[in-house]
């Protein structure tokens, strides 16, 4: 059975004809045809079928959308916005989290072009390696293992400090509150995709539905609908001001770097928008899912982030004290704010809400690592018992194998709580945006490929024309952001911070010494754009594809939104 998009394509070529890039008619450029080629992996399974050691397409369209809003909404929205607003002030907020999200939507752009034309497994790290350099997949696929698992050790350790709004560690040793999240976690993960799917459908629709409900209140609290009755309007705008004098530096210059210090933050909050990428491989109907799944990536980002924080910066005065003290439901600045207005009881719903969330957060993360081990072994980088799947179709050797990082939320109990959950953000995000920087590249080198083989962009299921200026500026961008995101460190030597460079520098350190040490080590090069392959898996991915039929009347276009 052929691919209905790659004949398509080989009807709309506006270049060269399909027969002349891929001459041999197998799909694989004319120098790539030795079953030995593999661009730097060796390839085991097209991973699109149902054999032995596969992923099942157990995802539906619903699950999709509501992982592409709220799969890995934690902390950072929650509570870590808190210390980005003490920084910032409500304008340094506002604008630094805008400026990340449109750099976020840029990246996204191409991500749900390649994703919806090529829903394969490894998902963009799959991309990286096919469209632009085997080293460049090779250090993405480790990077982001590691990186999520780490996540996932943050929202335990958060999990654990949230319990302690209601009982202190004295108490309850936090421990008790890690291995009860921890277990669940793991469970879930050893279950089915479609178990999986169907929980954090239900989990991130309570966080989509509290933090709608917050910005909702927040509104209500600034109008003055709150037991107080006090209208507040643009009152903290004007006092204490619009924009912190950040660290006590006066002037433009101390506005400036208060914005700038949101940015780590806002990349942190970010955090895992992507998700849906390597989703797409067990999505039952990508080419329907994806592009939607896109759609409801602009709502995440401009309601819940861009007009959130916004809210927030109205409602809370970035001098409070509390902001930024500690990674407790007490500093997150939405349950400030309603403290501050006067409403008693519903702090501690804020707070069951806040916990549910983060972890449902970490359920997610180790679901994105676990994939990506698998796509590790799917592609020869480690052995291939971590391709095994149970009958349902779960890797459950990588699922287990990751679930042993996540085991350092446990430090926790030894060491300060909001010192080691200020470790793991500046670790996590600054592997994110390294991450998007990778996915940039690959998409770069996607539109490349197509352009030199003369495909017709007008075919493909989702497509964007900012795609391929968004994503050479988000690249830039988002490498200006790492190069300065622990510049605090340098305003004093002699009292040097060597947690927060490490922290902030590591990743990046740590990614650029993959990816060269396999360049090395595999001679790769990045791929000519004549030579990239934008045909194989297409024929075996439609023909696993489940067709839905078209919506009609009321009731088919509110199942084709919702199901």
């Amino acid at each position: 059975m052929s691919s209905k998009i790659a004949a398509d394509q080989e009807k709309n070529l506006g270049g060269p004809t399909q027969a002349s890039v891929y001459p041999a008619g197998n799909g694989y450029p004319q120098d790539n045809r030795s079953p030995d080629y593999d661009h730097g992996y060796v390839d085991h399974d097209t991973g699109v079928g149902k054999s032995e050691n596969s992923l099942h397409r157990g995802l539906k369209p619903r699950h999709v959308s509501l992982i592409a809003i709220g799969g890995v909404i934690g902390t950072g929205l929650f509570i870590g916005s808190g210390t980005a607003l003490a920084n910032g002030g409500p304008l340094g907020l506002w604008l630094g989290f805008s400026f990340v999200g449109i750099l976020v939507y840029f990246m996204m752009l191409g991500l749900g072009e390649m994703s919806a034309y090529l829903p394969i497994t490894g998902g963009q790290l799959t991309y990286a390696g096919r469209f632009f350099d085997p080293a460049l997949g090779f250090a993405m696929t480790w990077s982001t293992t590691i990186h999520w698992a780490l996540t996932c050790a943050s929202e335990l350790s958060a999990v654990a400090v949230l319990v302690n709004y209601w009982l202190e560690p004295s108490k309850v040793n936090n421990a008790v509150w890690i291995t009860i999240g921890y277990v669940i976690i793991v469970l879930l993960n050893l279950t089915t995709s479609g178990v999986y799917g169907e929980t954090e459908f239900i989990f991130s629709s309570i966080k989509v539905l509290t933090i709608i409900g917050l910005i909702i209140l927040g509104i209500a609290i600034d109008c003055g609908a709150g037991p107080t009755g006090h209208y507040l309007g643009f009152h903290y705008w004007k006092d204490p001001g619009a924009l912190a004098q950040y660290e006590g530096i006066g002037g433009a210059k101390g506005r400036f770097l208060g914005f700038w210090a949101v940015m780590t933050q806002a990349a942190f909050s970010y955090g895992g928008v992507e998700f849906f990428g390597i989703t797409a491989a067990e999505s039952a109907n990508p080419r329907f899912s994806i592009p939607r799944a896109m759609k409801q990536i602009y709502f995440r980002i401009g309601v819940f982030y861009i007009l959130g924080t916004f809210i927030l910066g109205l409602i809370v005065p970035f001098d409070n004290d509390r902001l930024g003290t500690s990674s407790d439901a007490a500093a997150s600045p939405w349950v400030i704010a309603i403290q501050l207005s006067g409403i008693k009881a519903l702090p501690h719903i804020i707070n069951a809400c806040l916990i549910t969330s983060a972890w449902s957060a970490g359920n997610a993360d180790l679901y994105i690592s676990s994939r990506s081990l698998y796509n590790m072994a799917h592609k020869g980088l480690v052995p291939r018992i971590f391709l095994r799947t149970h009958r349902w179709g779960t890797p459950y050797v990588a699922v287990l194998t990751m679930a042993l990082i996540p085991l350092l939320a446990y430090m926790t109990v030894s060491t300060g709580a909001a010192k080691v959950f200020g470790w793991f953000v500046n670790l996590v995000a600054v592997m994110g945006l390294v991450e998007w920087m990778g996915i940039c590249l690959a998409y770069i080198g996607f539109r490349r490929a197509m352009k030199a083989q003369g495909f017709d962009r007008s075919t493909l299921p989702y497509k964007n024309p900012l795609a391929l200026f968004g994503a050479w500026f988000a690249l830039f961008s988002f490498g200006v952001i790492i190069l300065f995101s622990a510049w605090t460190v340098f305003r004093d030597t002699d009292n040097f911070d060597r947690a927060t460079f490490i922290t902030n520098y590591l990743p990046a350190i740590f990614f650029l010494a993959l990816y060269f040490g396999y360049k090395i080590y595999g001679r790769t090069k990045i791929i000519p754009p004549t030579d990239v392959d934008l045909i194989t898996n297409l024929a075996e991915i439609e023909a696993t594809i489940e067709e839905r039929p078209p919506a009609k009347g009321f009731k088919g276009r509110l199942q084709a939104m919702f199901l």
